[in-house]
């Protein structure tokens, strides 16, 4: 069964399909970068769909600060994932995300491979896909990341998909031995698409008091810095699996956006340039359009394809 949600904007522009679920642009927010208040201030308008804050079935309440600091063309962040659970989701979160009236994406988390699936049978149909955050510590494994473990990434997805009929995307961890290999695993398992990626691990420090720059010491760097360590992964899956590609990681432009269709990316996912650009999110898939437009298509590897005709 197709499901459809239309857009805020009226014209039906550069599709993409994940498994059952057509989205009328392709850019989303990135998790936990954006929340549904920002609807009101035009942020999301024209987005394809947003995705949510990652649902634990315990409640969290996420790191100690700080858990953002700027850094060199990005950002650290430790932030922790703080969670309500998916009785408090759905209870306060879930009907601020439906109003926004584009597909809503419910990024799930969670600490052994059958957790997943757990979380799922309590969300229901509370979303048009899921999410799976994989870059989750497996306590049935020793604390190894579930996102590190082709098996495990697999098996997670297995029971997810049992679980639900919606499309499942699997967001996968940056910094494996073979991402192509985890890639596999998350197609071999049932999911409908994969996001490259999570923010890079780093320990930021301070160079002022020579003491950790977070209050959990281990954060993640996002925003431009990382852009060309993400484009890489990003080719590399696509060469590995038949599924869509989101790209995610310092998209702060359509250019850059198009960088990311050009190395095999379906959609793409901001995150670091809302913090100081609200309206980034709408202003980059408007500028998709526009481009789409200028070169007289509604495929952006067409306008990629152009580009790259039109320099040699």
């Amino acid at each position: 069964m197709s499901t459809t949600v239309r857009a805020v904007t009226t014209a039906t522009r550069l599709p993409v399909q994940i498994g059952s679920l057509r989205l009328e642009n392709p850019v989303m927010p990135a998790s936990g970068c954006f929340g549904p208040e920002l609807a009101r201030l035009g942020s999301l308008a024209g987005i394809g769909a947003t995705v949510t804050k990652t649902v634990f079935l315990d409640e969290r309440g996420g790191n100690s600060p700080n858990r953002i600091t700027e850094g060199p063309s990005g950002m650290f962040n430790s932030v922790g994932i703080p969670s309500t659970g998916p009785r408090g989701y759905l209870e306060t979160l879930h009907p601020r995300y439906r109003e926004i009236g584009v597909p809503v994406i419910t990024s799930v988390g969670a600490h052994t491979t059958a957790g997943y699936a757990h979380v799922l049978e309590m969300l229901g149909d509370a979303a048009d896909a899921y999410e799976l955050n994989v870059s989750c510590p497996n306590l049935d494994k020793h604390g190894v990341e579930i996102g590190a473990d082709p098996v495990a990434i697999e098996e997670a997805v297995a029971l997810a998909c049992v679980a639900t009929d919606r499309p499942l995307i699997v967001k996968l961890s940056p910094l494996v031995s073979s991402i192509g290999d985890c890639a596999r695993a998350a197609q071999n398992g049932g999911a409908a698409a994969v996001c490259v990626s999570n923010s890079v691990p780093v320990l930021p420090v301070d160079p002022r008091s020579m003491n950790p720059a977070l209050g959990n010491m281990i954060g993640g760097l996002s925003g431009p810095r990382i852009r060309p360590i993400i484009l890489r992964l990003v080719w590399l899956v696509s060469q590995a699996i038949q599924i869509p590609v989101i790209g995610c990681g310092g998209i702060e432009s359509a250019s850059d956006a198009l960088e990311y269709i050009s190395v095999g990316a379906s959609a793409v996912q901001v995150g670091t340039a809302g913090f100081s650009h609200p309206r980034a999110l709408a202003r980059i898939a408007a500028d998709l359009v526009r481009l789409a437009d200028e070169h007289g298509t509604t495929s952006l590897r067409e306008v990629v394809a152009q580009l790259q005709r039109s320099t040699k």
